[in-house]
């Protein structure tokens, strides 16, 4: 199944998407659970619950469709340099330096829930505070059942699904700190949508990643190449650390950004980015400027 989180005549839903993705049945929640979006969804399963009733569809051009998960319930889990033609455009970059082997050990990141932004809503450039501002297509892991010390073999039974998320950084302010969380963490800064697709019907170890920027296709890379593939990203992230239903897990982006090109082209206003994932769904966000 896919879940979407919407809004329908000004209130805020959670439901599931048709077969063929023109439309999408509300959910029977409660107003408290229709604002945890897809996250109501996860924990009604998680406790062995069944999904309430669904009321009747809606075409899905007739409602604004929100991020699947509007607000995490903490921090997403991201991953830099998982691809190895991303790593490979990279290593000429300020990044060279910053180890010796970059397939030792994943880095990992966290971006704030609060940059979650819907699947077509504005991205923000910062006025004055960056210059350098960066796409990153990925796919991302939603995961369905906690666990903690995971292994590789049993870490995709505790997958609840796959969702597409745009990394956007300020290439500027992440080199600047050196860690990476405030350049990744600014407001609107994790377009997250259209929906999530469920496990049982999406495999997001064999899929393709793209990205367009104003109809130019910048990203394609098949998820068979990532550095660290999925259960090895979940068994890592979860060593001493206890993973929740429903957070996220954003696997790396493929090569193509703006700072790997020479001379490195950046976003600027009006710029229209489409983050597609083979066989999921697509997002599409517009960056303006921040008005002060």
């Amino acid at each position: 199944m896919r879940i979407a989180s919407f809004m329908l005549n000004g209130s805020q839903e959670v439901g599931l998407v048709s077969a063929d993705g023109v439309a999408v049945a509300p959910l029977a929640f409660d107003a408290a659970q229709k604002r945890l979006g897809a996250q109501a969804v996860i924990d009604l399963l998680a406790a062995g619950g069944t999904l309430p009733a669904t009321g009747a569809a809606v075409p899905l051009a007739e409602v604004t469709l929100l991020a699947p998960l509007p607000r995490p319930r903490r921090n997403l889990w991201c991953v830099g340099r998982n691809y190895h033609a991303h790593a490979k455009e990279l290593s000429a970059s300020v990044f060279k330096d910053n180890d010796a082997n970059p397939e030792s050990w994943p880095i990992v990141f966290t971006k704030v829930p609060e940059c979650v932004v819907g699947p077509r809503a504005d991205v923000l450039l910062p006025d004055g505070v960056s210059a350098q501002i960066d796409y990153e297509a990925e796919l991302a892991v939603v995961i369905g059942k906690g666990g903690k010390n995971l292994s590789r073999a049993e870490a995709l039974d505790h997958v609840f699904g796959y969702t597409v998320v745009n990394d956007v950084t300020a290439r500027d302010v992440q080199m600047r700190h050196q860690q990476w969380d405030m350049g990744k963490s600014f407001d609107t800064f994790c377009p997250m949508g259209p929906w999530i697709a469920t496990a049982d019907e999406f495999d997001g170890t064999r899929t393709r990643v793209r990205c367009w920027v104003n109809g130019e296709l910048r990203q394609d890379g098949p998820t068979e190449n990532m550095i660290f593939d999925i259960p090895s990203l979940i068994e890592t992230i979860s060593r001493g650390i206890t993973l929740y239903p429903g957070d996220v897990i954003a696997t790396g982006t493929p090569a193509g950004v703006g700072m790997g090109m020479q001379p490195p082209r950046y976003l600027a206003a009006g710029d229209v980015v489409r983050v597609e994932i083979e066989g999921l769904g697509a997002i599409e966000n517009t960056f303006v400027r921040e008005q002060s």
